[in-house]
């Protein structure tokens, strides 16, 4: 059921009811959905097959990157603001993800629903985040999971007068490893690949990995009507001679937001709206570091048990900015990231590294409202360009005054920040210095981890790609199921979201294959 593209000694021709592009949290749930309906199901994914099992998940930073990141963990955007943080394996970003599991907010259901989009309110959805749920067993982490940092945090935002919540979290015996980010090595952690993937494949789908989409063919009427690809080399990522053609009725588009809009322009699809590859959304991280007299441990147990959702929503008065926007939780790095991510550089490095062990750190996802675009240049490869700025660069800024604030408040001694320069902070009254701070193009490390939007949802095919029952406006039996097609972000981690909208484009595909409504 599973074929490893790295392997393969010939090229294939298939035809199925649906092919997907894409394993993670879209395509997987699609996956298992329609694979249950008795539809013939073939996924694809770019990226390769590791299993805990096998012994692929070994905890090793530079074997993990290689394997499982995009970009094997070195890709940025034009101007190298942004990480881009994202998934290349079976089971998509969810291998690497936190295991944080939020339901989308009600209040950003709304917001969505007032842009036009039908059928996924959060009344609509409810049912779908509690299957889910169920499915992936999400639950509060019990007090034996929370590390130092997650304890240091709820007692530094008491003393501060902020609430924090336990966050919600996909896991099913949990060893407290802390390589979460690495992909589970125990299966704990209720990724795709040990949940969605495993229920299609057991319904009757089938899995090619190391497969790159090279087209999406259509037929003289523009009706989607397959794909084309290669398979490649796992070490080079280069083709390795031999191709696929698939014949299908229904094609899924779930490549995630960094590469549907890519496979949708290099396909050369019809692009009416203009839309496709802008409302560029990447969620980008702040971050500082605390250097404190007792031990942190940052790697060790599960990253953020706790956090802060006082300032979800930004704030404003008289029109203007006030505070807000962000979500803020406990971080968490392995010690090689740790030592990586640290700015200086020599002597003063040095000595920043041998204090591993008493370094904290919290984080920030920044709700961001003004878009960049993702292009292809002359080659045909991406280009990701995005400049954080106006009110975002604002809820940037303030995030990293709430961070210094909590430091301060758990204990540290010094605040030390991710730039360049090797800022640090004594105290709370150097905290103004965020208000000038360069961090903009390459001046401040901020990842990237959720991309959205370059495949917008809307039902106007004029401004968006996408109506509201996930299919393209403009290419029929094409369907995207994945966050491009999010108009704004979910304001939290976006997994959940992800697998119950699929549910809702499951459901229009199932209906349509039933009664073959096809055009």
């Amino acid at each position: 059921m599973i074929i490893e593209g790295n392997n393969v000694n010939r090229s294939y021709d298939e035809e199925v009811d649906v092919v997907i592009i894409g394993s993670g949290c879209g395509g997987a749930t699609v996956a298992k959905q329609l694979a249950a309906q008795g539809h013939s199901v073939l996924i694809l994914e770019q990226g390769g097959y590791f299993t805990a099992q096998r012994g692929d998940l070994d905890q090793r930073s530079d074997n993990m990157l290689a394997r499982i990141d995009g970009g094997r963990g070195l890709h940025t955007s034009v101007n190298s603001e942004i990480a881009l943080m994202y998934g290349n394996c079976v089971g998509g970003a969810s291998v690497h993800y936190w295991a944080d599991s939020w339901r989308m907010p009600k209040d950003r259901c709304d917001a969505i629903a007032a842009t036009g989009v039908t059928g996924h309110s959060y009344e609509e959805l409810l049912p779908y985040f509690e299957q889910i749920e169920k499915d992936l067993n999400v639950h509060f982490a019990a007090p034996e999971y929370y590390n130092t940092m997650n304890l240091l945090f709820n007692k530094g935002a008491e003393s501060l007068g902020w609430h924090t919540e336990p966050t919600p979290q996909a896991r099913r015996g949990c060893v407290k490893s802390g390589h979460c980010y690495q992909g589970c090595s125990y299966d704990a952690k209720q990724s795709q690949l040990v949940t969605h993937i495993p229920a299609a494949i057991d319904a009757g789908a089938r899995l090619m990995s190391d497969c790159h989409v090279e087209t999406i063919t259509r037929n003289s009427k523009g009706v989607a009507t397959g794909v084309e690809a290669v398979f490649v080399d796992r070490a080079s990522s280069r083709p390795n001679g031999h191709r696929l053609k698939v014949k299908a009725q229904i094609v899924v588009l779930a490549a995630g937001g960094y590469s549907s809009s890519v496979v949708w322009l290099r396909s050369k699809l019809p692009n009416g709206s203009g839309m496709v590859g802008k409302n560029f959304l990447c969620n980008p991280n702040t971050f500082l570091y605390g250097l404190y007299n007792q031990e942190i441990k940052l790697w060790e147990n599960i990253p953020a048990a706790t956090g802060t959702s006082a300032f979800r929503l930004a704030t404003y008065k008289d029109g203007k900015y006030v505070e807000g926007g962000y979500l803020l939780h406990p971080n968490q790095l392995q010690p090689e990231f740790l030592a990586v991510t640290l700015p200086g550089f020599g002597e003063d490095h040095r000595k920043l590294v041998s204090q591993l062990p008493h370094i904290g750190s919290v984080v920030s996802w920044i709700d961001d409202e003004l878009p960049g675009e993702i292009s292809l240049d002359k080659n045909g490869d991406p280009e990701y360009h995005y400049q954080l700025r106006g009110v975002d660069e604002l809820k940037a800024r303030d995030s990293l005054k709430k961070q210094a604030q909590l430091l301060f408040a758990t204990g540290a001694k010094e605040v030390i920040v991710p730039d360049t320069a090797g800022t640090r902070l004594q105290s709370l009254k150097e905290i103004d210095l965020f208000d000038t701070l360069p961090i903009n193009d390459g001046n401040y490390l901020f990842g990237a981890p959720h991309p959205a939007g370059t495949l917008r949802m809307g039902n106007d095919p004029a401004t968006s790609v996408v109506a509201s029952n996930h299919e393209a406006h403009e290419v029929t039996n094409l369907f995207v199921t994945d966050p491009s097609v999010f108009p704004m972000q979910p304001s939290v981690d976006p997994s959940i979201s992800i697998m119950a909208w699929s549910y809702v484009a499951a459901k229009e595909i199932n209906t349509r294959l039933q009664e073959g409504l096809f055009k």
